[in-house]
């Protein structure tokens, strides 16, 4: 059992427990020791807009230059930027301290190989041991090799660029009304530059930090001022990103959100039309929607699923030489381009199937019919076994019989927060609501007894 990596990297709450100065300065060392090479090891860190970042940040540093280390320091700067930055200045690891799409006063630290993909489960399980075996004494440098930190100053400006090298050179944004909600995050001051330098004419919202707003009713999880702003300003297209741009969720012109499933079907379609679409496949995880498979089935376009978290369905992606794939949170990788999800990417993908077929961004809704889903999360005091849940396992076999192949049941604990996520899929609303609400209070029964 891991006791530190979930799903995506270390989280939690910050200055409490794993979150903590002791854990980030023994994390930078053993990054500082498993990365070493036969010259010095680079190491690039980047962040996102929260207060506690630069506690996070100054201790990391301290480890990785006690190994001997060289600290890249980027700033604020989404996690795809963090990603390709790693490959392309050719330093040895990445590391975002960031807790994406949760509040501010949690935070994170997710790690990038020196090819800019996410660490393999054994990569992860070899830090955490280094960590807390807490000896790095056959590891201290001689003095004079103790490890240097500089700050790159033209690392936005580098990502700006490959940004907008991913949008086909025909077209531009002109003529395009776009709304933008940075939830406060790392795209504050990237996405709204490439938009600009494209073309477009852009309104923001969620471009203020201040290091505790960070998400706080803005952003992918929260798309509420950006549809009432695309109505108030009558805009083409609103865009919606987390607190670490990794994700992007679209708002139609008519103030209805589109998720990734809807940008994954309109964009897989269009690459398969054009000969762009590796190995004729999609990855998609077990919270992808009913209708996109079904949709994707109909236009002959395989269906993978892999794990739930962006790093199994890049793995999945690898194995089988996909180059689309992602889930509906708006974590979507076109792995052509970049090697993890990569919200602003995503976005000017989306706008090139739109220029491309003269669609307006409510065309996509009509790509495909969305069974009816409820997601239920359950807070939990630990997360033990399923199967240890009385009358979970007969309760939820039992709702997967009456839906049958028209519908199911996804039950799991979140990678990153103690909680139980429920997830019941089918035809009818009421149905899976009421389904949901009795496998919650199993749940709650069970903890609270």
């Amino acid at each position: 059992m891991r006791k530190l990596f979930g799903t995506d990297g270390i989280r939690g709450e910050a200055n409490i427990y794993p979150m903590t100065s002791e854990i980030a300065l023994a994390f930078g060392k053993a990054i500082s020791v498993i990365f070493r090479n036969q010259g010095k090891q680079k190491i690039l860190i980047g962040k996102d807009t929260r207060l506690s970042g630069y506690m996070i940040e100054n201790a990391l540093v301290s480890g990785i230059c006690s190994m001997g280390g060289d600290a890249y320091l980027v700033g604020p700067l989404p996690t795809p930027g963090i990603a390709f930055l790693t490959g392309s200045m050719r330093v040895d690891a990445g590391v975002v301290i960031s807790a994406s799409h949760n509040p501010f006063q949690d935070n994170g630290i997710k790690v990038f190989s020196s090819k800019g993909y996410k660490l393999p489960d054994a990569k992860e399980e070899e830090i955490e041991r280094l960590i807390f075996e807490n000896n790095f004494d056959n590891n201290i440098p001689e003095n004079s090799a103790i490890g240097r930190a500089q700050r790159i100053d033209d690392a936005l400006g580098r990502y700006v660029v490959f940004l907008q090298t991913t949008f086909p050179k025909d077209l531009d944004l002109k003529g395009l009304k776009i709304v933008l909600d940075c939830a406060n995050g790392a795209t504050y001051k990237v996405a709204p530059e490439v938009f600009y330098e494209l073309g477009a004419e852009i309104i923001t919202i969620g471009t203020n930090p201040n290091g505790v707003n960070i998400n706080d009713g803005c952003g992918s999880t929260n798309t509420r001022k950006l549809r009432s702003k695309v109505i108030e300003e009558e805009a083409d297209l609103g865009i919606a990103f987390d607190g670490d741009g990794d994700r992007c969720i679209m708002v139609d012109e008519n103030g209805e959100e589109l998720d990734g499933d809807y940008i994954i079907a309109g964009t897989a379609e269009y690459f398969k039309r054009i000969n762009e679409l590796s190995n004729n496949g999609v990855v998609l995880t077990p919270m992808s929607n009913l209708g996109i498979e079904l949709f994707l089935k109909r236009q002959n376009i395989d269906v993978v699923k892999s794990g739930i978290g962006d790093r199994y369905v890049v793995e999945e992606m690898l194995k089988g030489n996909y180059n689309v794939g992602g889930e509906p949170s708006g974590h979507i990788i076109y792995r052509n381009f970049n090697t993890t999800g990569d919200g602003i990417l995503t976005a000017l993908q989306f706008i090139r199937v739109m220029l491309k077929d003269g669609k307006k961004a409510s065309d996509f809704k009509k790509l495909f019919f969305k069974f009816p889903q409820v997601l239920k999360n359950v807070p939990v005091k630990d997360k033990i076994p399923l199967q240890n849940i009385k009358g979970l396992k007969e309760k939820t076999e039992e709702f997967e019989n009456i839906l049958g192949n028209r519908g199911r049941i996804f039950i799991r604990y979140s990678g990153t927060e103690k909680k139980l996520r429920i997830m019941l899929e089918g035809e009818y609303d009421k149905q899976i609501n009421n389904m949901a609400d009795e496998l919650v209070e199993i749940v709650e029964r069970h903890f609270n007894s």
